[in-house]
């Protein structure tokens, strides 16, 4: 791996911020000072210092978006700016890739990472990994709908769906709703809702997989998973 990639991975800045860095002589590779950024190394074997901070390798990189509104969620599109797009230089250095999607009008938690391990089991129709939403809806839901959702509603295309939970968020209005899924069809949610003769207007995923959006990211901002959100991740792989 390219040494200023590795350091840029490990969250030291942007391509340039590091050569910079290294410009400055605070880039050891077993102890000798590397002022190249093209060099090649093993980050496995060879011990990696910036000033007296010892590198960590790692070699799946987690991040979390708050996903905006007109984004799509793949690495590359012709014709609309993609959720990579949108990730600082020093996180495009690890070729990340939204796990799963949110629909262009859908705002809110996405996970992005380059571990395809993870991607597939936290994905995989068996796993039933739970998905949470809030929507605004253009009619107060009832009991009706609850039941209905419970229950599992067939779509339009006569799939049905698993059981599914919903519950007002604004008390007795009921125009605020959670909505959890354990199964990603296209355009689920609002497909279910319109079953019921109900428009979704807005659409945010609030937690996915038991990881929770943090809601001091900005709309189009990312940070990488805490200690603990990698834990739940590992969990996750770890279960048969």
């Amino acid at each position: 791996m390219r040494l200023d990639k590795l350091i840029s991975n490990c969250g030291f800045g942007s391509r340039k911020e590091v050569k910079a860095i290294m410009k400055q002589g605070l880039v050891t590779v077993d102890g000798q000072v590397v002022k190249k950024p093209e060099v090649h190394i093993d980050p496995t074997c060879q011990k990696v210092c910036v000033g007296e901070h010892i590198i960590e390798y790692e070699k799946y990189s987690y991040l979390m978006m708050n996903k905006p509104m007109g984004v799509i969620s793949a690495t590359y599109d012709e014709e609309h700016e993609t959720v990579v797009d949108l990730l600082e230089e020093r996180y495009q250095w690890a070729d990340v890739f939204p796990v799963g999607r949110l629909d262009k009008d859908t705002t809110g938690l996405l996970i992005l990472s380059n571990d395809g391990g993870f991607a597939h089991r936290a994905l995989s129709p068996k796993k039933h990994v739970a998905k949470v939403y809030h929507a605004v809806l253009d009619k107060a839901i009832t009991d009706k709908e609850i039941k209905a959702f419970e229950e599992g509603i067939v779509l339009d295309d006569d799939f049905k769906t698993m059981p599914a939970g919903l519950k007002s968020l604004n008390g007795n209005e009921r125009l605020e709703v959670e909505v959890i899924i354990r199964e990603g069809k296209f355009h689920q949610i609002k497909r279910m809702f319109e079953a019921l003769e109900v428009k979704v207007l807005e659409l945010k995923r609030v937690s996915f997989a038991g990881i929770a959006l943090d809601e001091s990211l900005g709309l189009g901002e990312s940070r990488r998973l805490t200690d603990c959100e990698l834990e739940i991740i590992s969990n996750l792989l770890s279960k048969d």
